[in-house]
């Protein structure tokens, strides 16, 4: 290790979204990892309100944001990396397997202008890959199973895991998104759970488990082995798969997926505008049973 990150956390409710600063107090460069868009899907309207936070308290502390991190393509809010790249010059960074989650949702949304090689973001990041926020060293690693994207930062003995761990009392991510697999996301689980037992483990959601009052967003290592109610030491594989599969079977679809994905997976910025000026969303329809006859 070279130094200790300074670590400001921003909740986002309306998403049940945590964002993160991430500074080294050598430098004052920093990073802003999975920064919020603010967008009211009823009215088609954008609001960069949550950035804007972010961005002042960097301001305020004479930070300077070199980076910003994407854990993967979110389904439950849109990115604001690209106003915090157009307000700083940032680099957007993503995990390179990116490409094959563009390769599923291309036909999806027929995102014709949509290009599968990960070139909207600034830069791909292997498993295992290392670089610098400042003398602040990160390195990366691959945690499929939530997404087959899904990557974890690991900087200076703190881990920014995204959707893949929850705090111990409210579990894991769900893995029936496309792409997605219960299995692999045991095995990434595990692979986070070999790391030092007192290594910071950051979440990148919570909605406060059962008999919880407050938010929380930070745990460790050791307590995710001993406590996680889906996945502590004595689970095996098997029984989490089975757990999982049960479970997502019964959660409802993410009210913002299909906004948020089409975007995300273009680095977080929105299809080209049409002829008129006007950007679109797509929203695929599904008829289902007798539907197609009144359609």
């Amino acid at each position: 290790m070279t130094g200790k990150p300074i670590i400001q956390a921003f909740f986002d409710e309306p998403t049940n979204t945590i964002s993160y600063l991430v500074a080294d107090p050598a430098t004052g460069q920093a990073a802003v990892i999975d920064p919020v868009l603010d967008y009211e899907h009823s009215a088609g309207e954008v609001d960069t309100r949550s950035v804007e936070t972010i961005l002042k308290a960097a301001g305020d502390a004479g930070f300077t944001i070199v980076w910003t991190l994407e854990t993967h393509a979110h389904a439950d809010h849109l990115s604001g990396s690209p106003y915090i790249k157009a307000k700083t010059r940032a680099r957007i960074g993503i995990g390179e397997h990116i490409k094959d989650v563009q390769r599923i949702f291309r036909p999806v949304f027929n995102a014709d202008d949509l290009k599968t090689d990960g070139s909207d973001f600034d830069h791909l990041f292997a498993d295992g890959e290392t670089f610098r926020i400042g003398d602040l060293e990160a390195q990366v690693l691959y945690t499929p199973g939530h997404t087959p994207a899904d990557i974890t930062y690991l900087i200076e003995g703190s881990g920014f895991v995204g959707d893949t761990l929850f705090m111990p009392d409210y579990g894991t991510a769900r893995a029936d998104f496309p792409g997605g697999d219960a299995h692999e996301l045991f095995r990434s689980i595990k692979k986070l759970m070999t790391l030092p037992p007192e290594t910071r483990l950051f979440m990148c959601h919570d909605y406060k488990a059962p008999g919880r009052d407050q938010y929380a967003w930070e745990t460790t290592v050791a307590e995710q082995r001993t406590t996680n109610v889906h996945v502590k030491e004595g689970v095996s594989e098997d029984e989490f798969v089975a757990m999982r599969t049960a479970r997502d079977a019964k959660l409802s679809t993410p009210r913002l997926l299909l906004p948020a994905v089409q975007v995300n997976i273009r680095a977080g910025r929105f299809p080209p505008a049409d002829a008129n000026g006007v950007r679109y969303l797509t929203i695929p329809v599904k008829l289902k049973g007798g539907a197609e006859a009144g359609a």
